[in-house]
C-alpha cells in the first residue's frame, strides 16, 4: 500500500538554541521542536514534569458542587455506589475512587455493567436495582454524559447522581447534582482530553485540597491512573503526559499486588508505555470482552497476594481465549472479503453468524489496518445484530451512521470508532446505504500518512543518540515514537522470516561506511520486490537490537522505496 511521507521541517535556529542551552543531542532537539516544544518552560514540563504542574481541579465545571455533595455523604455515612465501565479506563476509575473514599470514611460499593448483557453506560434496569437496594447517591466514572433519560429515571426514584466523564457532550447535559466533564461546552478547564480516570484523579485532588489532606493522598494512585490513561489511547500531552510520566515511575515500585503480578505476567522487560498498551491493557480488557468484568476490578482492589496471583492467571486465560476467538473471526472475515472482492468497496461491511460481539471491534481495527478503509463487523444473534466499526482519518464514521439511522435500533461512538444495533432484516439495506455514503467521500484517495521527524545523517547513528530519545517517553497518541528517514542505502542482504511474514535486511551507507540491520514486521512480501545492491530509502524507528551477545543499531521499518 502506498504511503505518504511527510517530513517535518522545524526551525533550525530553535533546534540549535535548545541543543546548546540544554545540552541536548541534535536528534533529540529536532524531535522536540517537531512536537512543538520551543520554550524553556515547555521543555521543562515535557522532560521533567512535577506534581506542581497539575492544573487547578476547581476550574472544572461543577467540581465544587460535586465535592460538597460527596463530603456530605462522607459526613452522614450515606449509601453510595460508583457506576463504572468494563474497559481499562472504567475499571481503574472505579478502583481509584472506591479506594480513596474508603480511606477517608466512606465505604462505597460499585457497579460495572456486563458488556455482553447490558452494554455501555447507565441502564434503567441497573438504576432501578440501585434504588431498590437503598442507595441515595450514584457517582458515575468514565460514563454518564449521554445518559439523559437514565438520569431522569434515577431522579424519579429519589436517587441523586454525580457524573464524572470525559466523552463528548450533547447540547443538553443530564439534570443532576453535578456534571464533571472537561468537554462540556461551558468548560474553561485548560485541558480537554483527560481519560475518565484522569477526571477521577482531579475529583480526588479537589477533595484532598478542600479537606486539607496531604497531596500523597491522591498522588499515590498515579500508578493505576497511568494504566487507565495510556490504555484509553488519549493524547499523551499536557496533564495526560504528566500522569503517564509520573505514573510510570510509581508503577516500578507499586504496592498494588494485582498490578505487580499482572506486570510480571506479561514478560515485558521494561515498564513503559508499550508494556501497558500491549501487555496490561489487552489482559484487563479481555475480562470485559469475555463477560467477566468483575475479575479485573477485583485484581486491583485485593490486598491478598495469593488472590492477586490467582486472578492474574484468570486474566491471562481470558486473554488467550480472546486471542483465539479474534483469530477465528479475523480469518473468517478475510475469507469473506477476498471471496466477495469487498476490498474494492468504499467501506468494508462484513457479517458473521454467532461472532462474539465483545471481540469484533478489535477485528474491525485489524481489517481497517490491512485495507486502509473504514470497516464495520456485524454479528448476528437471532433476529438482531450488533456491530462495531473503525474508520480512517478524514472519514467520520459516526456521521455516516447518523445518515443511516433509519435502519438502526441504536448506535453511538465518534468519528473513528462506533457501535450499533439493528434488526437482522435491515442489514442488507443498511450495508447498501453506508456504502453509498462512503462512496461519496472519495476514500480511494485516502492514503496512510507517515509523519517523519527528521532525515538522518551519518552523525545521527549512535547508541547514545538512540538512548537519548527515550527522554521522549511515554509514547502514545499525539506523541508517537520518533520516525526517521534514511536515503540511499544499499541492500547488502534481504530475506523473509517466519514463513514469509516478516522482512529482514542488512543496509549499507557506502559513503559513510555505516552498516544497519532492518526489520519489517508483516512486510515479508517485499522480499521478492527488491534485490541485492538495490538503492533504497527507508522510513522507520531507531532501536538497539540485542541478540546472541551482539548489539546492533536497527531500523524498525514503516516503509521502504527504491531511491530516485
Amino acid at each position: 500500500m502506498n504511503k505518504k511521507w511527510e517530513l517535518s521541517k522545524p526551525d533550525e535556529k530553535i533546534v540549535e538554541r535548545l541543543q546548546k542551552e540544554y545540552n541536548l543531542t541534535e536528534l533529540l532537539a529536532n524531535c522536540l521542536v517537531s512536537r512543538g516544544i520551543t520554550s524553556s518552560e515547555q521543555l521543562r514540563v515535557f522532560l521533567e514534569p512535577t506534581r506542581d504542574d497539575f492544573h487547578d481541579p476547581f476550574e472544572m465545571p461543577d467540581m465544587k458542587k460535586a465535592i460538597d455533595r460527596i463530603i456530605k455523604a462522607i459526613d452522614t455515612n450515606e449509601k453510595v455506589i460508583i457506576y463504572g465501565d468494563y474497559d481499562v479506563d472504567g475499571i481503574t476509575s472505579t478502583m481509584v475512587l472506591k479506594r480513596f473514599l474508603g480511606e477517608h470514611g466512606l465505604d462505597v460499593d460499585y457497579k460495572i455493567p456486563n458488556r455482553l448483557n447490558e452494554g455501555y453506560g447507565l441502564n434503567k434496569e441497573a438504576v432501578k436495582k440501585i434504588a431498590d437496594d437503598g442507595y441515595s447517591l450514584i457517582i458515575t466514572v468514565d460514563c454518564g454524559i449521554s445518559g439523559l433519560d437514565e438520569v431522569e429515571y434515577a431522579n424519579s426514584l429519589g436517587l441523586e447522581v454525580i457524573i464524572t466523564d470525559h466523552h463528548e457532550t450533547k447540547y443538553t447535559i443530564p439534570n443532576c447534582v453535578a456534571v464533571i466533564d472537561c468537554k462540556r461546552k461551558d468548560s474553561k478547564y485548560p485541558f480537554k482530553s483527560l481519560a475518565g480516570c484522569g477526571v477521577v484523579l482531579k475529583l480526588i485532588q479537589a477533595i484532598s485540597q478542600e479537606k486539607g489532606y496531604k497531596p500523597e493522598s491522591y498522588l499515590k494512585y498515579l500508578d493505576i491512573v497511568c494504566v487507565g490513561t495510556i490504555s484509553d489511547i488519549v493524547p499523551l500531552v499536557d496533564e495526560n503526559r504528566l500522569i503517564a510520566k509520573l505514573g510510570l515511575m510509581l508503577i516500578k515500585q507499586t504496592r498494588n499486588p494485582g498490578l505487580s503480578f499482572l506486570i510480571n505476567s506479561t514478560g515485558f522487560k521494561e515498564i513503559n508505555s508499550t508494556a501497558i498498551s500491549f501487555g496490561l491493557a489487552p489482559r484487563i480488557n479481555a475480562c470485559g470482552r469475555m463477560g467477566f468484568e468483575e475479575e479485573a476490578i477485583k485484581l486491583f482492589l485485593t490486598d491478598n497476594i495469593e488472590e492477586a496471583k490467582n486472578i492474574t492467571i484468570k486474566l491471562n486465560d481470558f486473554n488467550k481465549q480472546r486471542q483465539e476467538i479474534e483469530k477465528t473471526i479475523f480469518e473468517d472475515a478475510i475469507k469473506q472479503i477476498e471471496e466477495n472482492k469487498m476490498e474494492n468497496d468504499p467501506i468494508i461491511v462484513v457479517a458473521g453468524e454467532g461472532w462474539h460481539h465483545g471481540v469484533i471491534g478489535i477485528v474491525s481495527s485489524k481489517i481497517t489496518e490491512v485495507y486502509y478503509k473504514p470497516s464495520i463487523l456485524v454479528c448476528f444473534d437471532g433476529e438482531t445484530a450488533k456491530g462495531s466499526g473503525r474508520s480512517v482519518p478524514g472519514f467520520d464514521l459516526h456521521n455516516a451512521l447518523c445518515e443511516s439511522d433509519e435502519f438502526l435500533l441504536k448506535y453511538g461512538g465518534h468519528e473513528m470508532a462506533i457501535g450499533l444495533t439493528l434488526e437482522r432484516k435491515n442489514f442488507e439495506k443498511f450495508k447498501e446505504k453506508i456504502k453509498e455514503i462512503a462512496s461519496k467521500a472519495n476514500l480511494e484517495e485516502f492514503v496512510p500518512i507517515l509523519k517523519i521527524d527528521k532525515e538522518l545523517e551519518a552523525k545521527d547513528i549512535s547508541e547514545e543518540n538512540i538512548r537519548d530519545l527515550e527522554k521522549l517517553e511515554p509514547f502514545g497518541e499525539s506523541n508517537k515514537t520518533p520516525i526517521f528517514l534514511y536515503r540511499n542505502l544499499k541492500i547488502d542482504s534481504i530475506r523473509s522470516l517466519s514463513e514469509g511474514k516478516h522482512l529482514k535486511l542488512t543496509l549499507k551507507d557506502d559513503i559513510n561506511y555505516i552498516i544497519l540491520t532492518a526489520i519489517g514486521f508483516n512486510m515479508g512480501n517485499l522480499a521478492n520486490e527488491y534485490r541485492l545492491f538495490d538503492k533504497v530509502d527507508v522510513v522507520g524507528t531507531l532501536e538497539i537490537n540485542e541478540f546472541n551477545g551482539r548489539r546492533d543499531i536497527q531500523i524498525n521499518l514503516k516503509d521502504i522505496r527504491k531511491s530516485i
